[in-house]
């Protein structure tokens, strides 16, 4: 048996006029109730006991299941009583729940594969599993932080200190939670929530919680505003492509000189700005469907010149920057394998000959995989001939922009086109026939 839990008390003060009296999970999405489309998705994924815990309006939920056809899932109403928070909500129904479960907030819309979600959470033997993914304002929200492996090692909940560089990671409300990791919260001081209360606690007790990060369809629908975006997404066929089992397009992007100015090995976060019309760019690119992927060198790391946590710091501040702007990246891959040796500090467990550096292809193909990326629909934006050369191999579409160091004037492999900026890169790869294949 697979649970999931829908938190489907909410009142939806925000979308009063859409509602008409309703509790927020029975707000119209295209035409069909928010809860039908979620219950349906879930019984797609194998879900066939289903959890509803109610409060507000809870007489048109009762009627609303009396005469849904489920498929064939058990679907069980729990009425919370009083406003008690996400977490709260669950702590509070603890008892009737099973070993393990799904949690889904009654006011998003998802097309998430929850059988590799949940294959994920059990092979990491976590205690709760979140899918993460970035956003166009993660200034205003709720930032998870993890590890070289995944693992979520802090909360950052809005609002976040001026000046804080942050990677663009969010919680997007979505869990696979072990029962007995809940067990000791039962009584914590309600109301409780999930991001802001329960994890972080559960993190401070030494919690193993995976960070699960996916660029799958999953979008809150609180705001009137956000609830057209939404059906506009479903009309346009952006939610149904937004998905593990749909093969996606990327731009890969080289970092120094294409995405910030080139100042030689950057070694500390403020030596990082975005060249002029970046953000705008990677705006358009994904309004276009299409995933924006860093792909770069990052020889300081086997320099000695860095640490992987200072690194991280270093995109941290690329990501903020970008956030700003209403933008982001979905992934940064690196190479920090450097083949020369002798340099004063180097670590000499990464002085390698690599399959990632550029003008090798792996960490393009790591990308791929994780991305479902096809890379025949796929393009490449660098500064220098080596990325030309990483594309070419890599079976990728190029653009060179002059932005940045050329290395030279001697091509291994013709770009497709020569930009003298970002957005021009970004212009010639949306005017191209290839661009909506």
């Amino acid at each position: 048996m697979t649970q999931a839990v829908i938190l489907a008390g909410g009142k939806g003060t925000r979308l009063a006029e859409r509602l008409g009296g309703k509790p927020k999970a029975m707000v119209e999405v295209a035409g069909i109730p928010l809860l039908a489309r979620q219950i349906r998705h879930l019984v797609r994924f194998g879900v066939d006991d289903i959890v509803l815990l109610i409060n507000h309006g809870a007489e048109y939920i009762a009627n609303f299941v009396a005469g849904f056809d489920s498929g064939g899932a058990r679907i069980r109403l729990i009425d919370d009583g009083e406003p008690r928070g996400t977490a709260g909500a669950v702590l509070a129904a603890l008892d009737q729940l099973s070993e393990r479960f799904i949690v889904i907030y009654g006011d998003t819309l998802i097309n998430v594969d929850l059988a590799a979600f949940l294959q994920a959470h059990a092979r990491a033997d976590a205690d709760s599993t979140l899918l993460l993914h970035p956003n166009d304002h993660p200034q205003d929200s709720d930032i998870v932080e993890v590890d070289e492996d995944g693992w979520v090692c802090r909360f950052h909940p809005y609002p976040h200190p001026s000046g804080q560089y942050l990677p663009n990671l969010v919680n997007a409300a979505l869990y696979v939670v072990e029962q007995r990791a809940l067990r000791p919260y039962r009584h914590s001081p309600m109301p409780s929530d999930f991001g802001k209360n329960l994890f972080p606690a559960m993190l401070e007790a030494g919690a193993r919680i995976l960070g699960y990060s996916s660029f799958e369809y999953i979008k809150d629908l609180g705001t009137p505003q956000r609830l057209e975006k939404v059906e506009r997404d479903l009309q346009k066929g952006v939610v149904g492509r937004a998905s593990l089992s749909v093969a996606q397009k990327a731009v890969f992007v080289d970092r120094d000189g294409t995405l910030n100015t080139h100042r030689g090995y950057i070694t500390d976060p403020e030596q990082l700005d975005l060249l002029p019309g970046v953000a705008e760019g990677i705006r358009r690119l994904h309004e276009s469907e299409f995933r924006v992927i860093v792909v770069t060198n990052q020889p300081v790391i086997a320099r000695g010149d860095v640490s992987f946590a200072e690194l991280r710091k270093i995109h941290h501040k690329l990501e903020t920057l970008l956030g700003e702007h209403g933008s982001f990246v979905d992934a940064i891959y690196f190479c920090p394998h450097h083949p020369d040796k002798g340099f004063a500090g180097e670590i000499a467990a990464l002085k390698i000959d690599c399959d990632c550096r550029k003008p090798k292809i792996g960490l393009i193909e790591r990308a791929a995989r994780d991305l479902r990326i096809d890379l025949r629909r796929s393009w490449m934006i660098g500064d220098t001939p080596r990325d030309m050369l990483t594309a070419e191999r890599a079976g990728v579409r190029s653009v060179l922009v002059t932005t940045g160091e050329r290395e030279g004037t001697r091509f291994d492999a013709e770009p497709g086109f020569v930009c003298s900026t970002f957005e021009g890169a970004v212009e010639a790869i949306l005017s191209s026939p290839e661009a909506n294949r």
